[in-house]
């Protein structure tokens, strides 16, 4: 026990091992909901649900348990909420990328992180970017999934004429989504200790009174949820997954669009791991006199190699979680809370079966192609809830400089609109430089910026180009 508190400064941080333990396991069920989450997400480009959810496990326990041991901060890492939206919706969808090369993009952004978490390049574009500017990407994200959550619980659907429109209120799966929607929006509300665990409290609820619906009217089972688990596969799947993303490396690179791909995979990586590292050390008051995070490079680091690992296993971005907070609120100062959080993602492989109620649900409607439309009511609830804690910085925005104000809310609306996280990013780099270079700020505005956007049009122009193949220059 005092080997353990020596290697960890528990006592020196003013803790004890009964509160790491404690605030591990608060982590854990605070981001358990990941596991089903990005199982659900991803498998909608081909992947084995059980496989994902395997992959999104075992890359949380090992990147977690490196981060407690090597960074020894109490902050817990998954696969990321937002970016794991951009891999299906954005690569996979639009861009018309395989899973593999998905998975082969992710992997070299991870390799990239590690490089630059390893040189000086990292405060170099970190300090280029304006403050706002990264707040309305964050908040952008948000929008994007909670849009995605609506989608999926058939809340929002497509309309030939206004392009979205309120979906069928009658439809028994469309209303089991409206009350899991509500359960978690009261639960937050409540701002009780029980709101720290408000997804994963919804997702089970609404699995079990679905399923249970199922059970005593016949006539909804086709609708409702199903505990069975069979048509998810299961957990030894991860090996059709595993080592996948190396293969498909020269396919990938061999199209022009994956760099801009790999970037934007970067970017949201790099950011949202920045961003969450500070706030954490704030609330557990491990901040040093400049503000950085004690242990920020090695948290850094081990946040890029889980990014790594994580591509290798077969599951999208590994990012440091916000919800590391409430494990601090429960006490845990220490790197042993992300030891424990990280065995308890290991354990969680045991309960796959008990999420066999978030697969999708045939709605009986087909798309404008003839696809079968599916809805997820038991995990499109946490896609809304976290689209809601992401928009909460809008506040911290720079509202009353209008060229600020202008790129954000175009980073923003572009991001929604054109159903794309990466082209809301170019948007909002483009037209940021744009107005600053025509304005007095051009000579405080770093060259990255410039760059940056550069490179965000002239992707944007070859992409588009090659799509409809207009003839525009001879």
């Amino acid at each position: 026990m005092e080997r353990i508190k020596k290697f960890f400064k528990i006592e020196e941080r003013g803790s004890s091992i009964g509160l790491e333990l404690l605030g591990g396991l608060v982590t854990f069920l605070a981001m358990v909901y990941i596991l089903p989450v990005n199982a659900g997400m991803l498998s909608q480009t081909g992947m084995s649900f059980g496989g994902v959810f395997a992959a999104t496990a075992i890359a949380a326990a090992f990147a977690t348990i490196l981060m407690g041991i090597i960074g020894k901060v109490p902050v817990a890492l998954a696969s990321g909420m937002g970016v794991n939206a951009f891999f299906t919706f954005t690569v996979v969808f639009g861009l018309g990328f395989t899973w593999q090369e998905a998975l082969a993009a992710v992997l070299i952004s991870g390799i990239l992180f590690v490089i630059i978490s390893l040189t000086g390049l990292r405060e170099i574009v970190i300090n280029a970017i304006p403050k706002s500017l990264k707040l309305a990407i964050g908040a952008g994200i948000g929008f994007f999934i909670a849009f995605i959550g609506l989608k999926n619980a058939g809340i929002v659907i497509a309309d030939p004429a206004t392009f979205v429109r309120l979906g069928n209120f009658a439809h028994p799966t469309v209303l089991l989504g409206l009350f899991g929607i509500i359960l978690i929006l009261v639960l937050f509300a409540l701002n009780k200790k029980i709101s720290r665990f408000a997804i994963i409290i919804s997702i089970l609820g609404t699995g079990i009174l679905g399923g249970l619906l199922g059970l005593i009217f016949p006539g909804l089972t086709a609708f409702m949820p199903s505990f069975s688990g069979a048509a998810v596969g299961g957990v030894s799947d991860i090996g059709l997954l595993f080592g996948q993303a190396f293969g498909a490396i020269p396919s990938l690179l061999s199209n022009p669009m994956a760099y801009a791909v790999i970037f934007t995979f970067l970017f949201i990586d790099f950011f949202d791991t920045a961003g969450t590292l500070v706030a954490v050390g704030h609330e557990a008051g491990l901040l040093d006199n400049e503000g950085k995070l004690v242990g920020g490079n090695q948290a850094l680091i081990v946040d890029a190699v889980g990014t790594v690992a994580g591509a290798i296993l077969g599951t999208s971005t590994v990012t440091s979680y916000i919800e590391s907070t409430t494990g601090i609120k429960s006490g845990a100062r220490t790197g042993l809370a992300s030891v424990t959080t990280g065995v308890l993602f290991l354990l969680a492989l045991l309960i796959y079966p008990l999420f066999g109620i978030v697969g999708g649900i045939d709605s009986g409607y087909t798309d404008v192609f003839g696809a079968a439309i599916f809805y997820s009511p038991a995990t499109a609830m946490a896609l809304v809830f976290v689209g809601v804690l992401m928009v909460r910085p809008l506040k911290d925005i720079e509202w009353n400089d209008p060229i600020i104000s202008a790129s954000s809310f175009i980073t923003i609306v572009m991001m929604i609109l054109s159903f794309s996280i990466s082209e809301g990013i170019a948007f909002g780099f483009i037209s940021y430089a744009a107005m600053t270079a025509f304005s007095k700020k051009r000579k405080e505005t770093s060259v990255v910026v410039y760059i940056l956007g550069a490179l965000f049009l002239i992707n944007l122009i070859i992409y588009y180009n090659g799509i409809y193949s207009y003839p525009f220059w001879p």
